[in-house]
């Protein structure tokens, strides 16, 4: 089976009326821009701030609103005839995270545009959000399909929104306790991590470790999710 822009558009297209009708999922992408509008009243922003931002936008809006596509659909028993479909995997996939990726890179862009955040090294910085908007959509998927509803979905993002949205507030308590120390290899600290080593002066020679653990939660999050939209296709969960 060829892959069809056909296709993959039309699933697009679906999932972007469906999208401008649900008032709820369209509200969660407020939260960035009015805390980015809040934090743009201060005198001056540490990158540190810049960055919460950009990674509560990633969670609340990559993240939560393609899981609320993906679990809307299977609320509706809607998602089990787009599996059985002529649809590929990839024109699925795909097509049902162009909304979510164009909802996120916009949101990104109007919230760092109100903070006057500049992009120290734009080649590295935006190679970096390429990955970690892909991760993001790739966990929002998986969220989508082992969620049973919008209210399911809508609670469980609640924890990763904290985690990977706001959890940089918590370096200092990760200081205290060694203990915590593993939650700076997830895929928000290492953005953070790697703008500041940017802002530094540091090159793409210097950064590969930061790259390379962000790809390799990626790779991990892409494998995951394709193996459980198997299963669901599969046993018709």
């Amino acid at each position: 089976m060829t892959f069809s822009l056909k296709r993959m558009y039309a699933i697009f297209n679906k999932d972007l009326k469906d999208l401008s009708k649900n008032m709820y999922v369209l509200t969660t992408i407020i939260t960035p821009v009015v805390l980015a509008f809040l934090f743009s009243r201060q005198d001056e922003l540490i990158l540190q701030m810049h960055y919460l931002i950009i990674n509560l936008t990633f969670a609340t809006v990559a993240t939560f609103v393609q899981s609320a596509l993906i679990a809307e659909e299977k609320e509706k028993n809607t998602l089990r005839g787009l599996m059985m479909s002529p649809a590929s995997i990839g024109e699925i996939l795909i097509g049902k995270s162009l909304v979510s990726t164009i909802m996120t890179v916009v949101t990104l862009i109007v919230c760092m545009r109100i903070m006057g955040y500049s992009l120290g090294d734009a080649p590295i910085i935006i190679t970096a959000f390429v990955l970690v908007i892909s991760f993001y959509i790739a966990l929002g998927t998986w969220l989508g399909l082992v969620t049973r509803s919008l209210i399911e979905a809508s609670i469980v993002i609640v924890p990763i929104m904290f985690l990977l949205g706001m959890g940089t507030l918590l370096i200092e308590i990760i200081g205290e306790y060694p203990i915590l120390s593993f939650l700076e290899y997830f895929p928000n600290f290492q953005l953070e991590f790697l703008a500041l080593r940017v802002e530094e002066g540091a090159s793409w020679t210097n950064l590969g470790s930061y790259f390379g653990i962000i790809m390799l939660w990626l790779i991990a999050m892409c494998i995951l999710t394709v193996v459980t939209y198997r299963k669901r296709a599969v046993n018709g969960e």
